[in-house]
């Protein structure tokens, strides 16, 4: 990415003085270039230090992980008016055994950097302004049967914990293979309905995502329905 700025710096230096309407064009198509890649690197920055402070987090609050992958489950393909509305940074962290080309088998678990108002600036990310919450697999499944509750009705853990392990949470429930198994309430955008979850947090549910209202901060957060695809698979479909 950086290389590609430069050339297109050295295109815009090297054009011609006189420049034609054509040369014109060109020069605003290489602008608007420059800024795309502005863009793009300002993202890819603030993803390398999304990383580097969860891995800092980790190493400060994890002594017992020695040796782990830590991988943001944001950033990529986000533009940074993207990332500055965004309430919940995720990160997948998975050990293994260390050794020559190591393969990542080890325990799963999620990490969730919670952000408060203005956490991007100009001058980057503000990570005082972020809060960290390290799940496992186990966690997710607790904190998904009691989404799963107060967003459909239903009543019944097992069958809600069995249904989760075999299938996806989308738009209109939960659904093993393309059958929707537990339909949510139809919900208008600014409807919520919630459950007290822990002595942490309330989960929100909504027609668009889960809501996490954090107590300490009286935050709240959302995760998108994206996000917890992702998570989910990370838990439960990816080798």
């Amino acid at each position: 990415m950086k290389k590609l700025i430069l050339i297109l710096f050295v295109l815009a230096y090297l054009m011609p003085k006189q420049a034609t309407a054509q040369n014109e064009g060109a020069a605003a198509a290489i602008g608007g270039l420059l800024a795309i890649g502005a863009g793009i690197a300002a993202v890819e920055q603030m993803k390398e230090q999304a990383e580097l402070t969860a891995t800092q987090w980790v190493l400060a609050n994890q002594p017992a992980l020695t040796s782990f992958s830590l991988k943001t489950l944001d950033f990529d393909g986000k533009k940074v008016k993207d990332m500055s509305s965004t309430s919940v940074i995720s990160f997948k962290l998975q050990e293994f055994t260390a050794g020559d080309k190591p393969k990542l088998d080890g325990k799963k678990q999620v990490l969730f950097g919670f952000t408060s108002r203005g956490w991007i600036s100009e001058y980057g990310i503000d990570f005082e302004k972020v809060r960290w919450y390290l799940i496992d697999d186990t966690e997710w499944i607790n904190m998904m049967v009691a989404y799963v509750k107060v967003a459909s009705g239903e009543t019944n853990k097992s069958s809600i914990v069995s249904t989760l392990k075999e299938g996806k949470v989308v738009n209109k429930g939960v659904k093993v293979k393309s059958k929707l198994i537990i339909p949510f309430f139809k919900l208008e955008g600014d409807m919520y309905v919630v459950t007290d979850y822990s002595a942490d947090m309330k989960l929100l549910y909504n027609e668009r995502s889960l809501g996490i209202f954090l107590k300490e901060t009286k935050d709240l957060v959302q995760i998108g329905r994206g996000d917890i695809i992702k998570i989910h698979d990370f838990f439960f479909d990816e080798d």
